[in-house]
């Protein structure tokens, strides 16, 4: 692989990673637990998907397991989509790009 595509490779995993690691601890605080009941969910989806999220991205970030976790983590945002769809949430365009960068990881750009 080109040194510029394995650059560019190493700079999505980190931005993903780093952005989603965030977005997941958040989510996972009590604080979301408010807006989240309004989905009128159990709160351990909530938990599930980002703890999940979070070990993804973990798992993701260290050298030895980046594209397992890149994997874990396009399986996380499968079902977070389809539990958005199935609760009338249409809005999944940002883990759809999640998990299309997921999969460039997890397929090391080939």
């Amino acid at each position: 692989m080109a040194q510029h595509a394995k650059t560019a490779l190493t700079v999505l995993k980190w931005t993903l990673g780093v952005v989603i690691l965030i977005e997941a601890i958040l989510f996972v605080l009590p604080g979301a637990a408010h807006a989240f009941g309004r989905t009128h969910m159990p709160n351990v989806v909530r938990l599930v998907l980002g703890f999940g999220e979070i070990a993804g991205c973990l798992l993701m970030l260290y050298p030895r397991t980046t594209k397992c976790g890149a994997w874990f983590l396009m399986i996380i945002f499968v079902v977070a989509i389809v539990i958005h769809l199935l609760h009338g949430l249409y809005e999944v365009g940002n883990l759809a790009i999640y998990m299309a960068a997921a999969w460039t990881v997890a397929t090391g750009g080939s």
